[in-house]
């Protein structure tokens, strides 16, 4: 697993205890700190990011999800929507990397009917940013 990928893994874990447990994804960040677990930085500037965005990040799903409110999704599609859509629309992730590390994720993690759910909103996001190439 490359170094973003381990990023990022540890990011959606640390973002869906926050999820989980209703609580700040920086505390659950000084948490795991504290604990001696080893953050990367870009697990830190994404969980920053979406914890700092988190009202525009959902709004941006939610009109993306077709019929599913943001609440109502699996707290882990939830989460992993949330990262990517965070490198799409703020960190200028290069789509196909974005999307391909969502998707992979989701099917790891979750189910393989979550990856294409988060590929189908993912890309719907992805497109309306003008963002479709790789």
């Amino acid at each position: 697993m490359g170094s973003r990928t381990r990023a990022r893994r540890i990011a959606i874990d640390v973002l869906y205890q926050a999820d989980v447990t209703g609580s700040d994804g920086g505390a659950v960040l000084v948490e795991w700190e504290e604990a001696g677990r080893e953050i990367p930085t870009f697990t830190r500037d994404l969980v920053e990011g979406v914890t700092s965005r988190l009202v525009e990040l959902d709004r941006t799903i939610g009109a993306h999800s077709e019929g599913w409110r943001v609440e109502r999704m699996a707290s882990l599609d939830r989460t992993i929507l949330r990262v990517a859509t965070l490198e799409l629309t703020v960190l200028d992730t290069p789509v196909g990397a974005a999307i391909d590390e969502a998707v992979r994720a989701a099917k790891d993690l979750s189910t393989e009917d979550s990856g294409r759910f988060v590929n189908g909103v993912l890309g719907r996001i992805a497109e309306d940013l003008g963002r479709t190439g790789a």
